[in-house]
């Protein structure tokens, strides 16, 4: 946008200088009698569980624990070179969320990524599996070193995808059947994606007169700094075991790491996420508590993570910008106030114009995707998508279509007085619902029958029950209206006008417009059809999105008028004060920095209409309310807008 020299208008102040705004759980391990069942192996068994009471007969080190430098040795001999660094980018441990064995890891879990070593889920003191999202209590992480230190109870188990070196720290454990005991080497483990995920699992400590927690503290000092050795200690009891668990590379990964096809053997994907987060989708009808259901969840995963990614789908209630918006925000900070109170610039934003979808399902949903396309695939922070409440009909079909589109880990969907108001959006469902742009797959009567189609969509499915008073129901106080909460939001985002300093509030009408010509912005109307001539009647006194066409604006001397509205970025909002057809210039209002503004060469106007108490209240009018008339009928044919709803077909055209 060519932005002249600010408009000295009469009776107004000097120009201001403008400020910058800125899953399913992992199946229980497999006992003994599971196995197999025959006579033979039962007498097998037996006679392995009775010879474990008696002293081992396999050698072992006399010497305690060695530390981490004292097995390099050791692993050498055995042809494997032990590093404590990363080649290639791999990832050194890695639980492998997409596997039969670990479907139903709780995929809310925590995980620890750090130079490529990621550990999964571990369950406190509990035998069986380890999963949960326990892992803060149980497992600690080095950073110099590159490494985690992991406490295990007796029975407990760890399924894992990947590759590392293990080490027995205290206590002992078994893989495939392997009995690994403090003091002896480190041993390398392969999970790749080709075979049966590895299992580690604790064994019951043959010692029952060791003082546990002294001498775990002076193990685990070569390991850890303090504060994370004092919080491990804690969870060592008589049966506890410690392992220390490190990335390792070898010639063998790291040949088979560079063929394209077999670069994810050893490092798969956590979840069905790029970036193995979660990707929480929270829907429901109106009125049912979604926003604050949202910031509660927001503040909740700032305790956990330092930013949540928030993706805005609620065209009428936006969290961050006014209404009529979709963005793509980074939240950083608590929120603790309602919209209105914490405005601020999206990340990426997309004016939409209306505070409904229904006049363009299709815009509404590309607009989505191309917020999506935009974040960083190399993000790990949480995100939450937000919704409509709009739960019916096409409404409901675009939850589904969002669904298949977004690679969601968890749909949070809340309902009222024992039911969701529309049907439950499990995995399961989707298998057969109908999108707005996506269909079931085709399935014949013999795939049915033979169960070989495609498995279902996974992802945890909430149901949430709200039962505050008023549920379902829009608030009848003032202020509590769905419109009185989209007016206060852009009020606030006005407010940016306004100067920081101390001091009297100074009206809109009161200061300096910038200048932009007519041939270096388009303008559009995108809510409605008006023609060429009425553009600008349309455009005057309004709410304008600031908006960035890919393109360049070619004009012939006059106004460039787009015909179709477009999706483009936005980069913030204005007030077209006034248009000035002799000089060919508009007059704007606009808190966005002019360093910014200079990429702006496009004005979209849209059905979000500026607060009439701009119009009719503000303080130093005089004579006449500009822009306010009462000698207005919507009686007559053709006052009121053309409304063009594209997500029906007309009459005409069923049956055709």
């Amino acid at each position: 946008m060519k932005v002249n020299k600010p408009a000295q208008v009469k009776g107004h102040v000097k120009s201001q200088k403008w400020k910058d705004v800125r899953g399913k759980r992992l199946r229980h391990p497999i006992s003994s009698s599971e196995l197999n069942s025959s006579p033979v192996m039962a007498k097998v068994i037996k006679e392995h569980q009775t010879s474990l009471k008696k002293k081992p007969s396999v050698k072992r080190l006399k010497n305690k624990a060695k530390s981490v430098s004292d097995s390099k040795k050791s692993a050498s001999q055995s042809g494997i070179n032990k590093s404590y660094t990363q080649a290639n980018g791999s990832s050194a441990f890695t639980i492998d969320m997409d596997s039969d064995d670990s479907q139903d890891w709780k995929e809310y879990s925590q995980s620890i990524h750090r130079n490529g070593v990621t550990l999964g889920d571990v369950e406190d003191a509990r035998p069986g599996r380890l999963d949960g999202d326990a892992l803060r209590y149980c497992a600690e992480r080095g950073d110099r070193l590159n490494h985690a230190v992991l406490v295990m109870q007796k029975d407990q188990s760890l399924c894992f995808r990947g590759k590392c070196f293990l080490t027995c720290l205290y206590g002992r454990v078994e893989v495939m059947g392997f009995t690994i005991e403090e003091g002896q080497q480190s041993y390398p483990l392969f999970s790749p994606a080709s075979h049966c995920p590895l299992t580690i699992r604790a064994l019951e400590n043959s010692d029952d007169t060791r003082d546990d927690k002294t001498e775990a503290s002076t193990i685990l000092r070569k390991y850890l700094p303090t504060a994370s050795r004092k919080k491990l200690v804690k969870r060592v009891m008589s049966n506890s075991s410690i392992i220390l668990l490190e990335p390792m590379e070898t010639p063998l990964t790291r040949f088979l790491s560079s063929f394209t096809d077999l670069s994810e053997l050893f490092s798969p994907p956590m979840a069905r996420d790029v970036d193995g987060c979660a990707v929480i989708l929270v829907c429901g009808t109106k009125n049912v508590g979604k926003s604050t259901f949202i910031r509660t969840l927001i503040n909740t995963l700032l305790n956990h993570t330092t930013s949540v990614d928030y993706l805005e789908g609620d065209l009428g209630q936006t969290e961050f910008t006014p209404a009529g918006c979709l963005s793509l925000s980074t939240v950083r900070e608590p929120l603790l106030g309602p919209p209105f109170t914490h405005q601020h610039t999206p990340e990426h934003m997309i004016y939409y114009g209306q505070s409904s979808c229904e006049s363009d399902l299709d815009r509404y949903l590309e607009s989505l995707k191309s917020l999506w396309r935009r974040r960083s695939q190399s993000r790990e922070t949480p995100i939450i998508v937000n919704t409509m409440g709009w739960v019916k009909g096409f409404g409901f079909q675009l939850l589904v279509d969002m669904i298949r589109f977004f690679p969601v880990s968890h749909v949070i969907q809340l309902g009222h007085s024992g039911t969701t108001q529309c049907p439950a959006l499990t995995p399961e469902f989707l298998r057969t619902a109908h999108g707005c742009q996506t269909h079931p797959p085709a399935q014949t009567a013999l795939d049915e029958f033979t169960e070989n189609h495609s498995p279902p969509r996974s992802y945890t499915h909430l149901i949430v029950q709200s039962e505050f008073q008023g549920v379902g129901r829009q608030g009848t106080a003032k202020h509590q209206r769905s419109n009185e909460h989209r007016e206060l939001s852009l009020l606030a985002y006005l407010s940016q006008l306004q100067s920081p300093d101390p001091g009297p509030v100074r009206p809109l009408h009161s200061l300096t417009p910038y200048q932009v010509p007519h041939k270096a912005v388009a303008l559009g109307v995108i809510h409605c059809e008006v023609v060429p001539s009425h553009m600008f009647y349309a455009a005057n006194a309004s709410l304008v999105g600031l908006c960035c066409l890919g393109e360049k604006v070619n004009s012939r001397g006059g106004p460039v008028l787009l015909s179709q509205a477009p999706i483009c970025p936005c980069v913030g909002f204005g007030v077209l004060r006034g248009i000035d057809m002799v000089q060919g210039l508009y007059f704007l209002l606009t808190p966005v920095d002019p360093s910014i503004l200079r990429k702006v060469n496009c004005l979209l106007l849209g059905a979000i209409s500026l607060p009439s108490c701009i119009l009719t209240t503000q303080s130093g009018f005089e004579g006449e309310m500009p822009y306010v008339t009462t000698d207005y009928s919507f009686d007559l044919t053709g006052a009121g807008k053309l409304r063009v709803f594209k997500g029906l077909m007309r009459p005409s055209q069923i049956g055709m």
